[in-house]
């Protein structure tokens, strides 16, 4: 069971997180490589897909939206699993409650093709260096926002739980030794890394 975790990131917020999913879907047993999908150009090697972006103006980037429409026919043959991470978290109650709302129901309608297991919206990181225009910054002010890193590591962890739970069981790797079996996962594939403290995209 080889797992596809790719990412369209701008900052390095979104490509954390996809990190993050990675590492916790190897200590469950599975291979996992972890990519950012405008370097992937075919799903052959695939069992299954998680595919994430960060969210600019209600909508996917491009390199995340061009995979999409580059590979539903193959996406359509294995189980998938979508995020997104946007910024409702660094709004306060209720634009917060209404922005996550409008964002996913937003989302879901422009991936709804992909017949997803599941389409998770997290919140990321939002800096005031991210937007270095006055009417950006000016806009946020008005709406009460927060600067600072709203990313729950425990709720990325629990989705990847769910994610593991419903992909077959690792099966065991026999040992090179005649005779003797090891019940380890399947290889470490690349794209691990620390998570560090980063920016939203």
């Amino acid at each position: 069971m080889t797992v596809l975790v790719g990412y369209a990131s701008v900052f390095g917020s979104t490509r954390e997180i996809a990190d993050r999913l990675g590492r916790r879907l190897r200590g469950h047993g599975h291979q996992v490589v972890v990519r950012r999908l405008e370097e992937v150009t075919d799903l052959g090697g695939y069992d299954a897909v998680v595919a994430g972006s960060a969210v600019h103006q209600m909508a996917w980037m491009e390199p995340a939206a061009t995979f999409v429409d580059e590979h539903r026919d193959e996406l359509a043959e294995l189980p998938v699993w979508l995020f997104s991470v946007g910024m409702p978290a660094a709004l306060r109650w209720p634009l917060r409650g209404v922005a996550t709302l409008l964002e996913k129901l937003t989302l879901d309608r422009t991936l709804r093709d992909v017949h997803a297991r599941d389409h998770r919206l997290f919140s990321g990181v939002y800096e005031r260096s991210m937007d270095d225009t006055l009417v950006g910054r000016l806009v946020f002010a008005v709406v009460a926002g927060r600067y600072g890193d709203y990313r729950d590591w425990e709720q990325v962890d629990a989705w990847a739980d769910q994610i593991s739970a419903g992909l077959p069981a690792p099966r065991p790797r026999r040992s090179t030794r005649r005779g003797t079996a090891s019940g380890g996962g399947r290889g470490t594939a690349s794209g691990g890394g620390t998570v560090r403290s980063g920016r939203t995209g």
